[in-house]
């Protein structure tokens, strides 16, 4: 289009041509930089609930302090040296957006100019010089980087808070970040160099509601809500794992001792029990000894605070003699359900797989040592039968009857929501008419094939498949507000399932707003 010579009207046409694309290209960005400032308004919003939050926190632990001193002193002196650490980085990040937004005038309603806010000039300029920093640059990472210091030096090395300074190492990690093409970039140029004013706000918010979320942390770690009850040690719980809960006389009894939470930071100082200590847990070794209950009990010793803290664990176990009945157990029920294939497990104590036999009605092997299928078919009850062969030769048998039951009805669901709501017509026109069965031990998927659609004052009118037809919508136009619309005599399928005819779904009602 540049080249050559143009008729007046040739250049006239490709102006318009150039400031038509123009025009696409502002729209789309226009939706983009609303589409940030909405992000920043969201952001703001969370600040302001933080803020309440954190307040409330915080009032709280002054009042543990004031009724329990011994306690929460230490605390609340902690939580105060974090609000005004945390204070002076969230305030420093206002002034930064102040000085970002200030070339912009604010809308009637007191907000940003979002469509106008498509340009970074003043971050470029004033954080930048060249590859470098600017010394604006250089004073933002180093505010950054002074919280959090003066954070993590409020708690030191104490291991209940580790998890707290490790959390904001990771938010606040201002190393090299590789862009899409793998070339390594500085922080604020990796996140803020080049970018639409509109889109760095919602980042220094965002930034601002991390500091806010931290405070939080740690405030409920001081108080004893989460983090840092649940990193102590003195809420670890000691327990003894055995290779199998049940050995034979004079079998050895292996298996170790180890901590209910792992954490690379806790490790025991001392341990005194039937083992020894490698990688921070104890191994057992010993011999089961005669039939009977049997226990294993020690202690782990950790320093905490500067002082020793005792864990102490106990554990039990039971040597039986050969076995002479069999075990046989549904994995996920009591009962077995109709046309269903039931998982089970069957076994015999101390007997291979191989050398375990079981029979039953619709009983078939599923793959795996003891793992089985039941499929029930007529009948209220199963008998499953047992029998193995013991390592002298001998065999030994036992049997177990299981309740047969049919699959109960499921429930009818408009958008998957059951029972009765409420709702505009329109959401009704395109919504699906779906089956859930609710609280079963198997997670069966549903396929309407037919459903009943009555407003009332008209007749009912008979739907195939799931979705609301024409004649249904041309019924529900004469509806009014208030009027409940039944939708019922819901036929299904179970998918996946052949050769079972589930009931018909529960009725569900929609009100009209």
């Amino acid at each position: 289009m540049a080249g050559g010579k143009l008729t007046p009207r040739q250049k006239m046409i490709n102006l318009m041509y150039l400031v038509f694309i123009a025009m696409l290209a502002l729209n789309m960005s226009k939706e983009v930089l609303t589409a940030f400032g909405l992000m920043n308004e969201k952001f703001e919003g969370v600040n302001k609930f933080s803020e309440e939050y954190n307040t409330s926190l915080l009032g709280t632990l002054e009042q543990k302090a004031e009724d329990d001193p011994t306690r929460f002193k230490d605390p609340l002196d902690k939580a105060n040296q974090v609000k005004a650490i945390s204070k002076k980085l969230y305030d420093y990040l206002g002034t930064i957006k102040s000085d970002v937004t200030k070339e912009f005038e604010r809308e009637e309603n007191g907000k940003l100019p979002y469509e106008a806010m498509d340009k970074g000039s003043f971050i470029d300029e004033n954080w930048f010089e060249g590859d470098k920093y600017s010394a604006k640059g250089n004073e933002i990472i180093s505010n950054i980087e002074k919280y959090k210091k003066e954070i993590t030096a409020v708690f030191g090395n104490d291991v209940k808070y580790q998890i707290i300074v490790n959390k904001i190492n990771e938010k606040f990690n201002l190393g090299n970040v590789k862009d899409g093409d793998g070339v390594s970039k500085k922080y604020l140029s990796y996140h803020f160099e080049g970018f639409p004013a509109i889109a760095s706000i919602a980042k220094l918010t965002s930034m601002q509601n991390d500091v806010q979320a931290t405070e939080q942390d740690i405030y409920n770690a001081l108080i004893g809500n989460t983090i840092a009850q649940a990193a102590s040690l003195k809420n670890f719980q000691a327990m003894v794992v055995l290779e199998k809960n049940v050995f034979f006389e004079g079998e050895t009894v292996k298996g170790k001792v180890v901590l209910g939470k792992y954490d690379a930071n806790t490790v025991p100082t001392s341990f005194s029990g039937p083992g020894k200590i490698e990688n921070g847990q104890a191994i057992i070794s010993m011999t089961a000894g005669g039939v009977g209950e049997k226990t294993i009990n020690g202690t782990f010793s950790f320093m905490e605070d500067g002082k020793p803290v005792p864990l102490k664990f106990e554990g039990k176990y039971v040597v039986v003699p050969r076995p002479k009945t069999a075990n046989i157990s549904a994995d996920k029920m009591n009962v077995v359900y109709r046309g269903l294939d039931n998982p089970m497990t069957i076994s015999f104590a101390g007997i291979g797989d191989n050398y375990v036999n079981a029979s039953a009605t619709g009983l078939s092997k599923a793959g795996g040592n003891g793992k089985y299928n039941l499929k029930p078919g007529s009948g209220t009850e199963v008998v499953v039968s047992v029998t193995a062969k013991m390592p002298d030769g001998t065999s030994a048998s036992d049997k177990k009857v299981f309740r047969i039951k049919n699959i109960p009805a499921p429930a009818g669901a408009i958008g998957g929501v059951t029972g009765v709501q409420k709702g505009a017509k329109s959401r009704l026109e395109v919504s699906t008419v779906s089956a859930e069965l609710q609280d079963f031990v198997y997670d069966l998927k549903y396929e309407v094939t037919r459903f009943s659609f009555k407003v009332p004052g008209q007749a009912a009118i008979i739907v195939s498949g799931s979705k609301v037809n024409a004649q249904c919508k041309a019924a529900l136009a004469r509806a009014s507000k208030g009027d409940q619309i039944s939708i019922f005599d819901i036929k299904t399928r179970i998918i996946g399932a052949s050769g079972i005819v589930p009931k018909d779904a529960a009725p569900v009602i929609y009100e009209i707003q």
